[in-house]
Formats: structure tokens, C-alpha cells, sequence
């Protein structure tokens, strides 16, 4: 008569470890533990999806590990079209909208960005970059002045070594007011291509392209490296993070319900309480108090921003 195998101890009898997720790249993702370690991981299912920022609880096995838990997220900063959702990162203190003097920046897409973190309740940053650039960083500068009537933080920047734009600031290139801004906080950093996003990081933390190749290495990701996120700490006491994110041309909200678009844009909310009806679409109802204010209130180009948006969400 066969001896019968002890029973194996059950998965959960093994003690999981806390960890926070600092990089990801499809379905492999780098944990790092709380003594710095960092170890390569797979969440275990498919339903279990992690992004930068999150913390997690994973089991060691051999050389890699298993997420088996992400603790609850305070936010979740995610854009979403009609084809997926793509989310950039969990946990956030604020985001870091990084536009140009040039090329010129997109004020569709600076808007959707801020729509998708005032949902999220997450503290939005603009920086205008190439303030050396001083013509067209003058033009840019006055393009945001309603951004900065609207109470948005907007500073100006020239992220590339050796620059000063003493027209735009006085001398400086802008990085101690950015750094102060960065201090003791976790930042997602978003910005268009060309916006000088890597040139930023690179000044930021040195030795940033170093860990993103490493990174990239143990991920296998290789000439991906573009399409991953990755987390960076900015001091040894690991209070202050940047998070890089790849670039986008689009931004989608199609988690945005178009009748709560209003809420979500500063300039435009505290008119809605002067609307007639309650169910307003702000487009063309009469005693409409947004429609109202767009005559010399509200910025004729973020009116229009508003109206293009109600008309793409609603025919979702």
C-alpha cells in the first residue's frame, strides 16, 4: 500500500510581504519593498490590475513574486476612449501638466487632462516650459491666463541645463519654484511630445535613464521602454516621487459623465447654480447661467473646449 503524501500547506499560509508597484510593463511589474529592494512580479489573475503607485501585498517565490492584494487606492488617474482604458497611475498627490512654448500646446488636451484629475479629486500643476524661447513663451504665457484666473497653480520653466530666460523669469530657470512644488509629494508627470518631459526628469534625477534602462532590462521590454511607467524617488528619506508616463496624443473621457462635465471645470461650475433648470446642458436652454457668463465671464476658447466635450461625451 502506497504511503500517502503530507498534504501541501495552503498559499495563504505563507506570510505576504507589503510592497509598492515603482514600474509596469504589460503583465510583469517591479515591487519595491520597504527596506529598497525591488523584485520582479505577476498579479495573480486577470482580473488583478496593478499601476505604479499602488500598494500591494505579494508573495516571495524563488526569484520573482505573486500580487495577491492591492490595498484600497485614494485615486486612480486613468484616461478612456472608446477601444480601453489606459490608467497612468494610483495614490497621486497632484499631476504635473507639462506644456511648451513650442511646439504650441493643445488647449483641448491640457483641459481633458485637468478634467480627468479634478474627477479624481487629485491637485493639477501646469508648467510651461522653453521660457528661454521669450516671444513664444509670451504668447504661451498669455494663452494660459484664464487657467491661472481659474485659481490653477501655472509655473514657468526652462528645463534644459545651462538656460536662463531672464525676460520670462527673472533669471532663474524655474526649477527651485518647480522643486518646492514637488517636495514631500508623489507627482505624475503628463506631457505632449516635445514638451521636453525627459529632459525635465533627467534634471530632476540624475541617473533617471540609468534606472529606466534597467528597469526596461529586467522587464524585458527592451525598445518598449517608451510605453512603460516608472517611479523615481527625488531624496534618500523617500518623501518626494516623480512618476513618468508615456506621452499621448489623445486623451479620452469617456468615463466622464457629460451631464457632471461642468463640475469638473472651474471657470464654468459656479455659473451652474445661476441655470433655470436643473437638468441644464449649458448649450442652448434659456436662463442659462453658464450661456450667461460665456459673454464675458468665461473664456470664449474654453466655452467652446466645454461645448465640444458635452457633444463628444453625449454620443458615446
Amino acid at each position: 500500500m502506497s504511503k500517502q503524501r503530507p498534504p501541501r500547506p495552503a498559499a495563504s499560509a505563507v506570510p505576504l510581504r507589503e510592497g509598492l508597484i515603482v514600474a509596469s510593463h504589460g503583465r510583469h511589474c517591479v515591487v519595491e519593498t520597504p527596506e529598497g529592494e525591488r523584485v520582479i512580479c505577476h498579479p495573480r489573475g486577470k482580473k488583478l490590475a496593478v499601476v505604479v503607485g499602488d500598494r500591494v501585498r505579494w508573495q516571495p517565490s524563488q526569484d520573482e513574486g505573486t500580487i495577491e492584494q492591492i490595498t484600497p487606492r485614494r485615486n486612480l488617474f486613468f484616461r478612456q476612449d472608446e477601444v480601453r482604458t489606459k490608467s497612468f497611475a494610483a495614490n497621486l498627490d497632484q499631476v504635473l501638466i507639462l506644456v511648451a512654448a513650442e511646439p504650441e500646446f493643445s488647449e483641448h488636451q491640457l483641459a481633458r487632462a485637468l478634467i480627468a484629475a479634478e474627477a479624481e479629486h487629485i491637485e493639477p500643476l501646469i508648467v510651461l516650459n522653453k521660457a528661454d524661447l521669450a516671444s513664444p513663451f509670451a504668447n504661451a504665457w498669455q494663452r494660459l491666463e484664464p487657467y491661472r484666473a481659474m485659481g490653477y497653480a501655472v509655473l514657468p520653466l526652462a528645463a534644459k541645463p545651462g538656460v536662463l530666460a531672464e525676460s520670462a523669469i527673472a533669471g532663474s530657470d524655474g526649477i527651485g519654484a518647480l522643486m518646492d512644488r514637488l517636495e514631500g509629494r508623489t507627482t505624475l508627470i503628463l506631457g505632449p511630445s516635445g514638451a521636453g518631459k525627459s529632459t525635465l526628469i533627467n534634471r530632476l534625477v540624475p541617473g533617471a535613464s540609468a534606472q529606466t534602462q534597467e528597469i526596461s532590462q529586467a522587464l524585458n521590454s527592451g525598445k518598449h521602454t517608451t510605453t512603460s511607467t516608472s517611479w523615481y524617488w527625488m531624496d534618500e528619506a523617500h518623501r518626494t516621487a516623480l512618476i513618468d508616463s508615456p506621452g499621448f496624443q489623445e486623451f479620452g473621457l469617456r468615463h466622464i459623465d457629460p451631464m457632471q462635465l461642468a463640475a469638473y471645470m472651474p471657470d464654468i461650475k459656479p455659473h451652474v447654480a445661476e441655470c433655470r433648470f436643473y437638468n441644464c446642458t449649458h448649450m442652448h436652454e434659456p436662463g442659462c447661467g453658464v450661456i450667461a457668463a460665456s459673454k464675458d465671464k468665461i473664456s470664449p476658447a474654453r466655452y467652446r473646449i466645454y461645448m465640444a466635450l458635452f457633444e463628444e461625451l453625449s454620443t458615446l
